[in-house]
């Protein structure tokens, strides 16, 4: 027992040019979660401080004054309430679907027996050097009578070919033997899947499912074109309304009356709308981190 101990309470003794090596690496990654955190930090607080302060001051984490105003004026009229709730459903529901789509396909084309395997993973590659285009897109979109619905933000894209080919290697990975005994024991190819592949992939298909998350909350562009009801806009689009107003300009460069209260803090509205929509989508981080960090080596080391 003492052995053991005195073997658990070891330290490991680095030579002078791993110890360099060491205060290098941490040097690095110190100034890179500065340099990550330090902008952040600045947009935060410029969206609490004032107008002049903004101006007078070319770069600042704590303001003199701590001003509201800009969250004030964009939740002044509750449309961004409405823009945050139908940001989430885009984003859950459209997560969702995505991983439906992703591992039922990921799942076959990872059995190297399967007829046709090779040609249809050539036809997935091709589709991440080469797209349709915006106009051929649309024209789809409006033939299946997706137009102003989020069917069109869902359905075209169901499935992303890098990541369909990140959660197909991972499914190669796991020991076949596992299937094998399942299938022994009389479990069908869609219980095998459901109930061992499955369990088996939560560090793949929670990067994975980030990646859709996150891309479905900043999907602005697609919004723009398939959306027309104002009831439907996601966060996005009702900020880009919110800061064209501060801004003192409509969508056609119109001019526009503030009234009694004044022109708007723009330059402090645009950092708070970048807060705004920064900080729903940050907070589901913690829920997978645990799960990102393995799944960010998928296929990383093989043993």
């Amino acid at each position: 027992m003492v052995s053991f101990a005195a073997d658990k309470h070891r330290t490991i003794k680095l030579s002078p040019g791993e110890r360099v090596g060491m205060t290098v690496v941490y040097i690095i990654c110190i100034l890179a979660g500065v340099l990550t955190i330090v902008p952040f930090l600045y947009v935060v607080a410029g969206s609490l401080a004032t107008e002049k302060e903004l101006v007078e001051r070319a770069f600042f984490i704590i303001p003199h004054t701590i001003s509201t105003n800009a969250y004030k004026y964009i939740i002044s009229d509750g449309s961004i309430f409405r823009g945050l709730a139908n940001s989430f459903f885009i984003m859950i529901a459209g997560t969702v679907i995505n991983m439906a789509f992703t591992t039922t396909l990921a799942y076959p084309l990872s059995k190297a027996g399967l007829r046709g395997r090779n040609a249809i993973l050539n036809l997935i590659i091709v589709t991440m050097l080469f797209s349709g285009g915006m106009i051929p897109n649309y024209l789809v979109v409006k033939s299946l009578g997706m137009l102003d619905s989020y069917w069109a933000l869902m359905l075209p894209g169901a499935v992303n070919a890098f990541n369909l080919i990140i959660v197909k290697n991972f499914f190669q990975e796991l020991p076949h033997e596992l299937e094998e005994a399942a299938k022994i024991d009389g479990c069908s190819d869609v219980g095998i899947f459901a109930k061992i592949i499955l369990p088996l992939s939560k560090p793949a298909l929670a990067s994975v499912s980030l990646f859709y998350a996150v891309s479905h909350w900043n999907d602005f562009f697609n919004s723009l074109i398939y959306l027309n009801s104002t009831k439907k806009f996601p966060v996005q689009i009702i900020l880009r309304q919110i800061v064209l107003l501060a801004q003192g300009a409509s969508a056609d460069g119109s001019s526009i009356d503030f009234g009694a209260g004044g022109t708007p803090p723009e330059q402090a509205v645009k950092m708070a709308a970048t807060v705004v929509a920064t900080i729903p989508i940050l907070c589901v981080y913690p829920f997978v981190q645990k799960y990102f960090e393995q799944g960010v080596m998928v296929g990383a080391v093989k043993g």
